[in-house]
């Protein structure tokens, strides 16, 4: 099984990884995939170095560049675990690279929604060379995402998220829907 873990920029992805890797079930990141990208090619990892990398790789392999360097890292992960999960899928075309490369395998979305004032604290908060350091920055970020097609994936979740309370009663529900999509999967 495949669980693709998709949100806005600072919605709490990440937690939601953790919890499952607390549970020894490996992950792959997006994010990851395209900061080893820009390594690899000598770009710097800032916010333009990172969207610079992202803008080639669309040109030079698609729209789901990015789904189809991750493709490798989970095929290699699949051989030795049963569940794998995928973080910061983008779009629909990056869905249907991972549905055409693993066809026996079951995917399963998992959305998180946060409110942007709230997401917004927590990249500054984070400091990520290629985090938003102004409310305009997220703006855009925000936009770019959304163009991605970041909204058309969160509407096809099996499961949806919302974090828009206190940090322990997320973690709260970040815990029952872990063991809930385990058990019913």
């Amino acid at each position: 099984m495949i669980i693709i873990v998709t949100g806005m920029p600072g919605s709490g992805k990440s937690k939601i990884v953790w919890e499952f890797a607390r549970r020894g079930i490996p992950h792959v990141s997006m994010g990851d995939v395209v900061r080893e990208e820009a390594e690899r090619r000598g770009i710097p990892k800032t916010k333009e170095g990172m969207a610079k990398v992202s803008i080639r790789l669309r040109q030079e392999l698609g729209q789901n560049a990015v789904a189809k360097l991750t493709v490798p890292k989970v095929r290699e992960l699949l051989e030795k675990h049963r569940v794998v999960i995928i973080d910061g899928v983008r779009s629909l075309d990056e869905i249907g690279t991972f549905r055409s490369a693993f066809p026996d395998e079951e995917i399963v979305i998992v959305a998180v929604h946060t409110p942007p004032k709230q997401r917004f604290e927590r990249l500054r908060e984070r400091g990520r060379s290629d985090d938003p350091q102004s409310w305009e920055d997220f703006e855009e970020r925000d936009w770019k995402e959304l163009k991605f097609g970041i909204g058309n994936v969160i509407a096809m979740a099996d499961y949806m998220i919302v974090n828009d309370g206190p940090k322990e009663e997320y973690e709260k529900k970040v815990k029952e829907l872990v063991e809930r999509i385990l058990a019913e999967h």
